[in-house]
């Protein structure tokens, strides 16, 4: 049974209440109507945008990823390096900054990008993201010195964390809602897909005695950008940034471009997003970073970035960077330590691919909740295996960390972009996505300086029993999962509101909301919305979030 929340007068006249009841379900505006299958046919060209956003992504990744991998070329180390015991090596200091810089910057990428963003547009904000990147792929490839390197690097990670939330934004924007879920939950992909491709490319020149051993990948990285900068000008802004700006006729422009043929089609959507900026910004006085933290946006903010935060305990930065190194210290060889980063990586692909088909059809909550209590039990068993370390042990963790890839990506890997799309508000999405991407680059910063120390043989030599502390910290997460996380799959966003500024309990936003796509037939509300006062206090019929 659906529900609807509405509101009605209070015995004060200054407040009002609001109140849960049965409604009838009515069709989406997007469609509810249309199966995914159709919704691709009628909003083809949403989807080719979406898939553009994803194309940036990738070519953002292969870059930031090129970067790192040419630090193992022996010709790199013997240029940037210096001499010890017969070989070439790369202090550590440098390393360090290598590593740490370019998460650090991701984050003020990530935090100015928002603010950029909302101010000249999600097209030119991304344009000035695309300059930093060909700067910083253009100092790589000149560098002689670690300075000029690290000058690279840096700004770097300034358009990783930039070109990430612009995207994510974007993407949540224009996305026909039968399927958001699928087209949120390919970014992982397209991150796998930039990754793989700088590693093949690393392999095949990382053998030459010259400066092009690892200037090949440079070049390369032009390549992917500069695909990225040819269709962006093409791009049609966010219908939801015009209208917020006051721009409607260019709003309906962009929407007749990414599919809203029809002049009911156009007329409905901008009366949707008038009526959902209008909504929420009596709950965003103004949208700044500060308004990301009051109200009902507070809850909004946390539930967000959360997953994305979750990520980082999950322990992918482990498995992410020390499975080839652990291999290689096991005794295997540096081109079987290869092949198995490609049979990971792939893994890693066909694990989000399942997601694809997951996400709508079990929902981002329980999909995101089993699938840490997987990595949760997969975790635990690798740490009592390494810490037995016989050769079958070892074996064995090799293959669980390779599990642990696939469940990964079919689960909270996907999930996690979804929700952060869809949770905020339209005000304030972009910002959102900014503070979650900003505090991820920051706890993987963090791991990046710590694990090191931990993982080791000359440190805590903990190896793959790391594994144990991020089980104990998955197992928090699960927690936190169980009691904090709505579901969301199948509301608009115009639902999404309503539930959030009626405070409704985690546990309780399917059985309110499933049934409820858009504009519901209600019996209570004097515009047929169910929309709840924004501003009102809770009546004890809705159970609220505490």
């Amino acid at each position: 049974m659906a529900a609807s929340i509405t509101s009605k007068p209070a015995l004060d006249s200054n407040v009002s209440t609001v109140e849960v009841h049965p409604v009838k379900a009515s069709p989406s505006r997007e469609g509810s109507g249309p199966s995914p299958s159709g919704s691709i046919r009628k909003y083809i060209w949403a989807v080719i945008w979406c898939l553009y956003m994803l194309w940036c992504v990738l070519a953002n990744n292969y870059a930031k990823t090129a970067g790192q991998s040419v630090l193992g070329i022996p010709q790199f180390r013997k240029d940037f390096g210096s001499a010890y015991e017969g070989n070439y090596v790369l202090s550590a200091k440098w390393q360090s900054a290598y590593y740490g810089a370019p998460q650090a910057a991701a984050v003020m990428g990530a935090l100015s990008a928002a603010w950029i963003a909302d101010k000249i547009g999600r097209r030119f904000a991304l344009g000035f993201i695309f300059g930093v990147r060909l700067a910083s792929i253009t100092l790589e490839f000149v560098s002689t010195t670690n300075y000029i390197f690290f000058a690279g690097r840096f700004l770097g990670g300034f358009s990783t964390g930039g070109t990430n939330s612009i995207c994510m934004a974007y993407i949540g924007e224009i996305t026909p809602l039968p399927l958001r879920g699928v087209l949120t939950a390919a970014v992982p992909i397209s991150l796998i897909i930039g990754a793989l491709s700088s590693a093949l490319v690393v392999n095949f020149t990382g053998d030459q005695s010259t400066r092009w051993a690892y200037r090949i990948a440079f070049v390369s990285g032009y390549g992917f950008m500069a695909i990225a900068a040819l269709v962006l000008p093409f791009m049609p802004e966010s219908p939801w940034w015009l209208v917020s700006h006051g721009k409607d006729e260019k709003a309906i422009k962009a929407l007749k471009k990414i599919g809203y043929s029809t002049d009911v089609d156009t007329d409905l959507k901008m009366a949707e997003i008038k009526r959902v900026l209008a909504k929420t910004k009596e709950e965003t006085s103004g949208a700044t970073y500060i308004e990301c933290f009051r109200r009902s946006n507070l809850r909004r903010t946390i539930i967000a970035a959360m997953p994305l935060t979750i990520q980082t305990f999950s322990g992918v930065a482990f498995v992410g960077s020390y499975t080839t190194y652990y291999q290689q210290l096991a005794g295997y060889s540096t081109a079987a330590s290869f092949h198995l980063f490609i049979v990971q990586q792939v893994l890693s692909g066909a694990g989000n691919v399942c997601s694809w088909f997951l996400v709508d059809r079990v929902g981002r909550r329980p999909l995101t909740l089993w699938g840490m209590v997987m990595l949760t039990l997969i975790l635990l068993i690798t740490g009592g295996l390494a810490a037995s370390g016989t050769p079958p042990a070892i074996k064995g963790t090799i293959t669980l960390l390779l599990l642990f890839s696939f469940v990964y990506n079919a689960t909270i890997g996907a999930t996690a972009f979804t929700i952060l799309t869809e949770i905020p508000t339209a005000r304030l999405r972009a910002k959102t996505a900014s503070i979650s991407v900003g505090l991820q680059s920051a706890l993987f910063t963090m791991w990046g300086f710590v694990l090191p120390y931990l993982f080791n043989p000359d440190k805590a030599n903990l190896g793959a029993k790391v594994t144990f502390i991020f089980g104990a910290l998955s197992v928090l997460s699960i927690v936190y999962l169980w009691l904090c996380q709505p579901e969301s799959a199948g509301l608009s966003y115009e639902r999404l509101d309503e539930l959030f500024i009626a405070r409704v309990k985690a546990t309780r936003f399917e059985e309110l909301g499933r049934g409820e796509l858009g504009r519901s037939e209600s019996e209570g509300s004097e515009d047929g919305m169910g929309v709840g006062a924004g501003k009102g206090r809770v009546d004890e019929k809705a159970e609220t979030a505490v």
